[in-house]
């Protein structure tokens, strides 16, 4: 009997373990941990290959395209809530860029950076502190092993001056599924410095088309970074009965509109919201596979004295603009919620002090309390924080008492089942109505306990994110259920997701006589004709034929 020729993805695998070494390219059990997700999404991986530099991302996307294999880039694969590191369809290769992980450069005067993708929130933390450079991390709720160049590509936000991330991108280079390096027209004419100082470049914006795309694998990054003020002060608020929500969307308008830069984003929660962040999941409603019920709810928010929204947010700017800022946020808050309280590092510093001499479950109560405005404070100082990632596990019963307080919390490592819901909302007191209406009746009925927040992304929008918490191992079918019916309501009351996990980016794409989606369908065909890059990403692509059957030898010579 002939021996049976190499597949094309054995071919590929020698030749990146020529180029890269053994140790860049995984294939068997070592690839398991690339597929582990919060949102029970299962997928075949191929391999995963690990470049280190620009360079020999080239030399990938080469083989690839030669062998045509096709390739899912991640840059730390801590998407958590949206599919991790798990590629959109089965069969494909992972590009692991966690290996690409410098900080290129740092221009302190005019006060931006490049870097790589595989540097984290925490990483560029440390650099900017161990060369004393006056900036903030633009930092997200994802925790300090995310990667920011990921996020950005993702069109994320955070809560720091620079909220937009993806609008803090200055410049960007990708190697194109044809292997050539793309860069703006000025950064080709050799106007680097100028490059990394303006946005828009000349001609047609392009820089755009490979956030929430599969056109391109970005390799480095250049992003705007805010500079440490002057001074930073946490404000936060009540809004007692669930009534007051429209004054108090009303009023935060007023202020984004008032304020301008100076006012960082404001975050409105439930109190539900706010209970799993200081209490534990209630064992009995874990015990019944039910949502929490009403009685219990008040129950543990009477206990806490909480308000049936609780709002945060934050002033940056001098010794003179904060307390003008201050008091316009008191003129325009006060009137309409209770216990407004501003909060400076110096002064939250001043309260943990006198609170640990306060004996008995009042101190404890308190000194709790302090200690989750100080790591929010951080968070707004540009440090990152695990604070809002221990969501992830509360329905599970709270993070693993075995694991290494060293250790960075990894949820979807932990088996933890999240799905994020984020659609965007008009700042309107009848929009945000209908909204919060929309999640409490839709949410309960698939058992899924409606938390809400809602932040501001600019004067005249929110995006909500609504965290669907489930059991990885018995309730995904009834997770993924809850976000279609909350996708299709949406839909018909004009709330709309700004991101997509991986099951559910076809309610967008899917749809019938869509001129946009056949306009990126032209575009992908144009730069990618093969599917090489990321298929079924924010596209109708069709995975490449010769990866359907990579796995196994091609057929016997006769």
């Amino acid at each position: 009997m002939p021996e049976s020729n190499p597949s094309s993805l054995d071919l590929a695998l020698t030749s990146w373990r020529q180029a890269l070494g053994k140790d860049a390219v995984l294939t068997g059990e070592d690839c398991d941990r690339y597929g582990r997700n919060c949102i029970a999404v299962a997928r075949r991986i191929s391999a995963v290959v690990c470049p280190c530099t620009e360079a020999e991302v080239e030399i990938v996307v080469k083989i690839a395209r030669d062998q045509k294999i096709p390739l899912y880039p991640i840059s730390t694969g801590h998407n958590w809530g949206y599919g991790s590191a798990a590629p959109a369809a089965d069969d494909s290769v992972i590009v692991d860029l966690s290996r690409m992980n410098r900080v290129l450069e740092v221009d302190p005067v005019l006060g931006v950076v490049t870097l790589e993708p595989g540097v984290t929130q925490q990483q560029l933390r440390d650099y900017l502190d161990q060369h004393q450079l006056p900036f903030l991390v633009p930092v997200t709720g994802a925790g300090p092993t995310c990667s920011l160049l990921g996020n950005a590509l993702e069109r994320g936000y955070g809560i720091t001056p620079h909220g937009d991330h993806f609008a803090a991108v200055m410049a960007l280079r990708a190697v194109l599924p044809s292997g050539e390096i793309y860069q703006s027209a000025i950064a080709e004419a050799g106007g680097k410095d100028v490059d990394h100082a303006y946005k828009w470049g000349v001609g047609p914006y392009l820089d755009g088309i490979f956030t929430q795309s599969s056109l391109g694998i970005v390799t480095q990054m250049t992003l705007a970074l805010a500079r440490v003020p002057e001074r930073v002060e946490l404000f936060i608020f009540g809004l007692p009965e669930e009534a007051d929500l429209e004054s108090g969307v009303d009023a935060v308008r007023a202020l984004r509109q008032s304020l301008g830069d100076g006012l960082g984003a404001i975050n409105i929660l439930n109190r539900l919201r706010v209970l799993s962040m200081i209490e534990p999941y209630p064992l009995e409603a874990a015990a019944q596979g039910k949502v929490i019920p009403g009685d219990m709810i008040e129950a543990m928010a009477k206990r806490r004295r909480l308000p049936y929204w609780f709002g945060v947010g934050a002033l940056y700017g001098t010794k003179e603009t904060v307390p003008a800022m201050r008091r316009r946020v008191k003129k325009t808050l006060g009137p309409r919620s209770k216990g407004l309280l501003f909060f400076s590092k110096s002064r939250l510093g001043l309260l943990q002090a006198l609170m640990s001499l306060v004996p008995g479950t009042l101190g404890q109560v308190m000194q709790e309390r302090l200690r989750t405005l100080d790591e929010t404070l951080d968070i707004l100082l540009g440090r990152p924080r695990e604070t809002a990632l221990k969501l992830a596990y509360w329905k599970s019963g709270g993070v693993p008492s075995a694991r290494d307080p060293d250790e960075p919390l990894d949820p979807a490592r932990d088996g933890c089942g999240i799905m994020w819901y984020a659609p965007l909302v008009p700042m309107t007191a009848r929009s945000v109505r209908s909204y919060v209406d929309m999640i409490t009746e839709i949410c309960p009925k698939f058992g899924i306990n409606p938390l809400i927040t809602l932040t501001t992304i600019s004067e005249r929008c929110f995006d909500s994110t609504v965290p669907i918490l489930f059991d990885l191992q018995t309730e995904g079918e009834q997770a993924q259920a809850c976000y279609r019916a909350l996708f299709e309501e949406g839909q018909r009351r004009g709330f709309l997701p700004y991101r997509m996990n991986l099951k559910s980016m076809g309610l967008y794409v899917d749809r019938e006589n869509s001129v946009y989606w056949r306009t990126v369908e032209r575009v992908k065909q144009a730069l990618d004709p093969n599917q090489l890059f990321s298929p079924g990403r924010y596209h109708r692509g069709v995975v490449p034929e010769a990866a359907l059957n990579a796995a196994e030898s091609e057929m016997d010579n006769e």
